[in-house]
C-alpha cells in the first residue's frame, strides 16, 4: 500500500474529491467508489492466507491500522487476538479484513477519532468485500459488528442484537455474527465489556466448529 499524509476532513471539503461509485479498480489504492480514500492515509486490505477456512469481517480501519496499512494491529486488534487464542483458533490460519477498506475519522482536537461509516460507504465498498469472498472462499464468516453484518447480509436493515449468538446462512456459507472488539473494550461498565468479550469468544469457538465440521463433510465426499 502506498501511504500518504492525510487532510483533514473538514479542510478537505473545499476540493471535491475524486470519486466514480461505478469504478471497478484492479487494485485497492486505485479505488475512488467513494470519498473516505481523500481522507486516509492508506487503504487497509485484508490479511491472512490464500482459502483459509475463517474470515473475520470487522468494520473500517482504525487510526492505528490507517497508520500501518494492516486490519487489527490496534488495541481492538490485540482483544481479538486474546480472543482468538482462548477460543483456540491461530491468527495466522484466518483471513481478516473489514467492510470498508479506508478510516473514516472526523479531528478532535490533534486526535483522529473514529466515525461510523455511511450506508452508500458500505455499499461502495462492497465490491472489495465480494472480490475477497470470492478469492478465499472462506467456510465461515465471523460478522464483528452491525457495520460488518449489514454488509455480509447485504441488508441495511440487520439488527446484530438480534442475532448475536446465532449462525445464519447466506450465499451458501455460514455466518456468525458478534460484537466488535471495540465495542468490548469501550462498553460503559464491566459487566457489559465481560459479556462483549464472552460472546466474542463463543462465536469464534463456534466458527471453528463449523469449519471443521464443513470440512470434514467435503474430505468425505
Amino acid at each position: 500500500m502506498n501511504s500518504r499524509k492525510p487532510s483533514q476532513p473538514d479542510a478537505a471539503a473545499k476540493d471535491t474529491p475524486q470519486i466514480d461509485p461505478d469504478q471497478q479498480p484492479k487494485h485497492l489504492d486505485d479505488c475512488r467508489r467513494c470519498a473516505l480514500w481523500a481522507h486516509a492515509t492508506q487503504a487497509v486490505g485484508g490479511v491472512g492466507p490464500n482459502h483459509a477456512p475463517i474470515m473475520m469481517v470487522g468494520e473500517q480501519p482504525g487510526d492505528k491500522e490507517d497508520q500501518q496499512g494492516k486490519p487489527f494491529v490496534g488495541p481492538a486488534g490485540q482483544l481479538l487476538d486474546d480472543a482468538l487464542e482462548e477460543a483456540g483458533i491461530a491468527r495466522h490460519d484466518v483471513y481478516v479484513t473489514n467492510a470498508v477498506k479506508h478510516f473514516k475519522w472526523e479531528p478532535r482536537g490533534k486526535r483522529r477519532m473514529h466515525k461510523t461509516p455511511a450506508q452508500r460507504e458500505i455499499d461502495a465498498c462492497h465490491y472489495w468485500l465480494e472480490r475477497e469472498q470470492a478469492s478465499v472462499d472462506p467456510r465461515v464468516i465471523v460478522a464483528l459488528g452491525a457495520t460488518a453484518l449489514k454488509a455480509l447480509l447485504e441488508d441495511r436493515d440487520a439488527r446484530l442484537q438480534a442475532v448475536v449468538g446465532k449462525v445464519l446462512e447466506h450465499g451458501g456459507r455460514h455466518v456468525v455474527p458478534t460484537y466488535h472488539p471495540s465495542f468490548a473494550l469501550r462498553a460503559p461498565d464491566e459487566a457489559t465489556r465481560e459479556r462483549a468479550y464472552a460472546a466474542i469468544v463463543a462465536a469464534l469457538g463456534e466458527a471453528g466448529k463449523l469449519a471443521q465440521r464443513v470440512a470434514a463433510r467435503e474430505s468425505g465426499r
